[in-house]
């Protein structure tokens, strides 16, 4: 410990570490404020509890400082959020966002050892992404903004002999209308053409997108950009909303024009729980009975590609994956899927 460091608190080391996350790490909006959210809970937990002045704990103390939290009020901390219900994913973030912080305080020289790393992340459920099979979902994207037809092997939860447009026309918002549906394509798309995380969708500019080439530039996760692929059905979506674009452009209210690819009505950038919303809209306007978001066009993208030969490693890098382990998970999905069509069609199964 460098006795010229100045003292500290946990609440004021917080606050240096989300400076450093936002200014020096250049984290997005959605990383900082995930951090915030574990780490005031934390800071709350180990504040003085009111009858302070009868305990012995570390927590007695008014103005805690990193070098005070050990790893028993961690874990302590830990165990509370499990007694409350907490499912052991989200309590292995809030580990997760421990280490982070705790790793900043040693290299800023306010402890001499990360106590979150001596406390074990609970083990975790192996899941397997569920993927709609490729002829569904192909035919789910062919049927954008025409009539529906019953998808072979689901059941639609419509009447029988009733035909919708997906595209909605009859209600009467203006972010339902036609008129949005190219975008709406666009949208869903380039999501399973390029296996995008949503976040990474919504924060594409102009620049980013090589329309000739069909190539995108994404920033994902700590900023790391990696080129990505797009094919001809997503570029002819593309072409198809570009005009779009221009006109919800030219009729924004901001005097700079955003370079955003993706926008709303008013011209301004779309966020991520409008795209959630718009993959949502089409899903229940299908009518299927399988559940559809934009993480699952994600999971349809690695899996598929996966399934027609594509190398593990070069999906890895597609997807931006920092482990190849990250990416292992789809080779179990791939090889569920192969057991159904075992399953149904080997006459001795």
């Amino acid at each position: 410990m460098n006795s010229g460091t100045p003292e500290v608190d946990v609440k004021d080391a917080i606050g240096k570490f989300l400076n450093y996350l936002q200014n020096e790490r250049n984290a997005s909006a959605h990383t900082i404020t995930n951090y915030s959210s574990d780490l005031e809970q934390f800071l709350k937990y180990i504040s003085p509890p009111e009858d302070a002045s009868t305990t012995t704990s570390p927590r007695a103390k008014k103005h805690l400082e990193p070098r005070d939290v050990d790893h028993r009020l961690i874990r302590e901390f830990l165990g509370q959020l499990h007694s409350l219900g907490l499912q052991k994913s989200s309590v292995a973030r809030k580990l997760t966002s421990l280490r982070s912080f705790f790793k900043f305080c040693n290299r800023e020289g306010l402890i001499e050892n990360n106590p979150a790393k001596l406390v074990a992340t609970p083990r975790l459920p192996k899941r397997v992404p569920i993927v709609v099979p490729a002829g569904e979902l192909n035919l789910f994207l062919d049927q954008l903004g025409g009539p529906i037809r019953a998808l072979p092997g689901r059941k639609s939860r419509r009447k029988p002999g009733a035909e919708k447009s997906i595209a909605p026309s009859a209600r009467p918002a203006v972010d339902d209308s036609r008129v949005m549906l190219p975008r709406d394509r666009a949208i869903i798309e380039l999501l399973y053409a390029s296996g995008l995380r949503v976040s990474e969708l919504v924060g594409l500019n102009d620049e980013d997108m090589d329309r000739a080439q069909q190539m995108l530039r994404v920033r994902g996760k700590g900023r790391k950009e990696r080129i990505v692929p797009f094919g001809g059905k997503a570029q002819t979506a593309m072409d198809n909303y570009w005009n779009l674009r221009t006109e919800l452009l030219t009729k924004g209210k901001s005097k700079i024009p955003t370079p955003a690819i993706f926008l709303n009505f008013s011209g301004r950038r779309l966020t991520t729980r409008s795209v959630r919303r718009i993959v949502n809209k089409y899903v229940k306007l299908a009518g299927v009975d399988w559940s559809l978001h934009p993480h699952s066009l994600r999971h349809a993208f690695a899996t598929h590609l996966l399934a027609d030969g594509a190398d593990l490693r070069a999906i890895q890098e597609l997807l931006g994956h920092a482990s190849l382990s990250t990416t292992q998970k789809y080779t179990h999905a791939s090889i569920r899927q192969l057991m159904e069509v075992y399953d149904k069609a080997h006459p001795r199964a």
